[in-house]
């Protein structure tokens, strides 16, 4: 059956040419976005060290570009609805590169975290608005293979961020791993100049009014949301239960002005729609479960077995690696047999490398945790080719963007989540409020006990995606 399978993909005709310079225009916006998230982290001991500042302190270069994309994405997406993908796309990666040069050449540490904020936003134009082209730009029958490509290019920015930050700061210094944005977003704009299909002119008469308000709202509880999961690092106080507070306030009277305004940001009726809910719901489910991954690793594999940093460093990047490298085999598969059987298979491999850490990391040392794994992140990679597919395939052309921006922001609160709660719940079951002075047994408990959650949430994912399978959606 594979020999079949794969013998009716390979006699599909090739994408024509300008479909390829499309996805090239989009693969490297997602791929500049992607390397803005990780890049920055390697260089916090650099920049305090630079600037003379505390952790507290640099820290807000990472925390900046995450809560300016957390916060604003879903906006953004709307924006790019109303006023044109292609031309909002075009200014996100001008932005973007923009601010990367004055990240770059910041004489301080306020105004290199104030260039950081703007790109973000950027990034948040970006992330939306490349896969809300792929529905206006790829054939159906090939959309799963696009977000494939789009998955991989997400998951070799994640996984390369750190390695190449580290080279180009050893060898040019901290400026130069902003300062590598310009080329390469100058390039990513003249593709995406040549390769996009020109926006669709829109009468001024039957133009939407942009939700300012309801932006505003929505952007003041997300990033008083992120920053109560973020701030901290893993020991929570009377500041995290405040700006939770504010968010759920937030929260609040951003539904009541959706609910009254003529123009709303996100029609909540939205959410009337089983299979977008259940998109949504799992995309955060499944984030938090692989931030798990990236949170307890590091002390699993140096504190129970006892791996210096450049081994821990080789493990840990199996998992990015195998996530680049299975994107677009995932997306052929979601092209051959539908994004609802695909979706949870997906998670039927998620779930089952989880329960293989949980039950076999501490007995068979660094293969009980590599090949699980590598298991986890197939069943992600598939998950997430599949799940984007089924959400955005039959989404309406003047919501592409926002339900685009929806999606990617369910991954974001699930990856902030995840750092925030996957942590917490591995502090607790070590024993000790810092896990890395906990002994290798302590450290092996802990490490069962938070694959354990973790394979509880994608049961909970598999379940809310078997109940939206097949159910109709409501006429738009």
């Amino acid at each position: 059956m594979t020999a079949s399978v794969d013998a009716s993909l390979a006699s599909r005709p090739a994408p024509p040419l300008s479909m390829r310079w499309t996805l090239a225009a989009l693969s490297l916006s997602m791929l500049l976005s992607s390397l803005g998230t990780s890049i920055a982290n390697v260089a916090l001991p650099t920049l305090a060290e630079a600037f003379h500042a505390s952790f507290q302190q640099v820290q807000w270069v990472v925390l900046a570009y995450l809560l300016a994309v957390t916060a604003l994405i879903v906006g953004v997406g709307r924006l790019g609805d109303i006023l044109g993908r292609r031309r909002l796309l075009l200014a996100g990666l001008a932005l973007f590169t923009v601010a990367s040069v004055l990240c770059g050449l910041a004489p301080s540490l306020g105004l290199l975290i104030a260039a950081r904020a703007a790109q973000g936003l950027g990034g948040a134009a970006m992330m939306a608005l490349t896969l809300a082209f792929v529905g206006q730009s790829v054939p159906r029958d090939r959309t799963g293979r696009a977000m494939g490509l789009l998955g991989t290019m997400s998951a070799v920015g994640t996984a390369l961020g750190p390695s190449l930050g580290g080279l180009i700061i050893a060898a040019f210094g901290w400026r130069a791993i902003f300062l590598l944005n310009l080329p390469l977003g100058v390039l990513a704009m003249a593709l995406a100049a040549h390769a996009l299909p020109p926006d669709r002119p829109i009468p001024s008469s039957e133009r939407p009014r942009f939700d300012a308000w309801g932006t505003l709202l929505l952007a003041a509880s997300l990033a008083a949301y992120a920053l109560a999961m973020t701030l901290g690092r893993g020991h929570p106080g009377p500041l995290n239960a405040g700006l939770l507070g504010a968010a759920l306030l937030a929260l609040g009277l951003f539904a009541r002005v959706q609910s009254r305004s003529p123009f709303p940001l996100i029609r909540l009726d939205l959410f009337q729609d089983p299979s977008l809910r259940a998109g949504f719901a799992t995309s955060a489910l499944v984030a938090t479960v692989v931030m798990a991954t990236l949170v307890v690793g590091p002390f699993f594999l140096s504190g129970a077995l006892g791996l210096d940093a450049a081994r821990v460093g080789l493990v840990m990047s199996a998992g990015p690696v195998v996530a680049a490298l299975t994107g677009v085999p995932a997306g052929r598969l979601v092209d051959r047999f539908g994004a609802s059987p695909m979706t949870l298979a997906g998670l039927v491999l998620m779930l089952a490398g989880c329960g293989l850490l949980a039950l076999l990391g501490a007995a068979f040392g660094i293969p009980g945790y590599a090949g699980p794994l590598v298991v986890v992140t197939s069943g992600y990679a598939l998950f997430q080719a599949a799940n984007t597919t089924a959400v955005l395939r039959d989404v309406p052309t003047d919501r592409r963007g926002l339900v685009s921006g929806l999606l990617n922001l369910s991954r974001n609160l699930g990856l902030v989540t995840g750092a925030s709660a996957m942590g917490a719940v591995f502090a607790a079951a070590s024993g000790a409020g810092a896990p890395d002075l906990s002994g290798p047994a302590a450290v092996a408990s802990g490490t069962q006990v938070t694959f354990a959650v973790a394979a509880a949430l994608t049961v909970a994912a598999l379940a809310l995606a078997w109940r939206a399978r097949g159910q109709p959606q409501p006429s738009s």
